[in-house]
């Protein structure tokens, strides 16, 4: 909860900033957050909006708390080095108001990875994974909305419905279960909590958001996943009715592995290894809005943001992320009473 404390002062001084006496409007370009942020926004009763995302992450090297190293450190104890990770995720997603207080949002994902490791021998060789992830589902609470300003709290709660036994081929073994990162769930049911602050001004936005994820109990491999708190603050510009620029400070603290999975063969590489779990790290984020307003494509939204890593501190052994983004369409539309 510590974490919390300084994003709660942040929340406070913006509150005092604003002046205007109108109500925040997701009305224009930048009305929602950039498009990484999920639950930034919520609506009026009656409303519903889709939404489509991609994200690929890109990750390469090896980490040792916050210091690269190379594969003769991973080889000291481990069979295999990792060399690289692609993940590509596709989300969609469905939000409806079934009052102007609450907001119901449920989002399904799904995961391809792709994990290129070297063996001690000088053996290159590929693991691949791919399927859905848990499904999330939450309500958003609309706490205030006045004087060009907006909170409002998130309860949610994520169901394993994602495949914590992903395999395939190694040189070492005929399909073998796969690291940590590579599964599509956690196993367990995992509560969210979280705060979204909004503020506007004729031309800015800006906004902050604290989120928690906690971890209940264990799943049926007998470990559970790290508690998870995110915290994003961000600005954008409103360059015309139809565009606007953001940009953004994204940071994640990520607890270690609680138990292990005894399927997981330890001395083969390090993401095998629950004590290389959890991790601390600060993106920059750079992205941009697309909003129609008129004709026949009204309230259709397009938003893409680039974040990249400025600061990462692991525990133990694990990759080094490099590049990550979003590409997303959101349409909102209003039903008939």
């Amino acid at each position: 909860m510590k974490n919390f404390i300084p994003f709660m002062g942040l929340l406070f001084l913006c509150l005092n900033s604003a002046s205007a006496q109108e109500n925040w409007s997701s009305n224009r370009p930048d009305g929602h957050a950039p498009i990484t942020v999920m639950g930034d926004h919520y609506h009026g009763k009656g409303e519903v909006m889709f939404s489509y995302r991609f994200m690929p992450m890109y990750m390469k090297g090896m980490l040792q708390s916050s210091n690269e190293v190379g594969d003769e450190t991973v080889f000291q104890d481990y069979m295999a080095a990792p060399q690289e990770m692609n993940m590509n995720m596709h989300m969609l997603g469905a939000m409806y108001a079934v009052s102007d207080k609450v907001t119901l949002m449920t989002m399904l994902n799904y995961t391809s990875n792709e994990m290129k490791l070297r063996s001690k021998m000088g053996a290159n060789f590929t693991t691949e994974s791919s399927g859905f992830n848990d499904i999330s589902i939450a309500g958003l609470v609309k706490l205030m909305n006045r004087e060009r300003q907006s909170i409002h709290a998130t309860v949610g709660l994520s169901l394993p419905v994602g495949n914590i036994s992903q395999k395939d081929d190694t040189p070492m073994m005929t399909d073998a279960v796969l690291a940590y990162p590579m599964q599509m769930g956690s196993g367990t049911f995992d509560p969210t909590l979280g705060l979204t602050y909004l503020g506007q001004s004729d031309t800015f936005s800006w906004g902050l958001q604290p989120k928690f994820k906690f971890r209940i109990g264990e799943n049926n491999e007998n470990y559970s996943l790290g508690n998870r708190f995110d915290a994003v603050a961000w600005g954008a510009v409103k360059a015309s009715d139809l565009i606007s620029f953001s940009t953004s400070l994204s940071y994640f603290n990520t607890g270690k592995i609680d138990g292990e999975d005894t399927r997981l063969h330890k001395m083969m590489m390090p993401l095998f290894d629950a004590q290389n779990s959890g991790r601390s790290e600060l993106d920059l984020g750079i992205g941009s809005n697309l909003y129609i307003s008129t004709g026949a494509l009204k309230n259709l939204r397009f938003g893409v943001e680039v974040k990249i890593p400025v600061y990462q501190d692991v525990n133990g052994l694990q990759m080094k992320n490099k590049l990550n983004g979003m590409l997303g369409l959101q349409y909102s539309f209003a039903t008939q009473d």
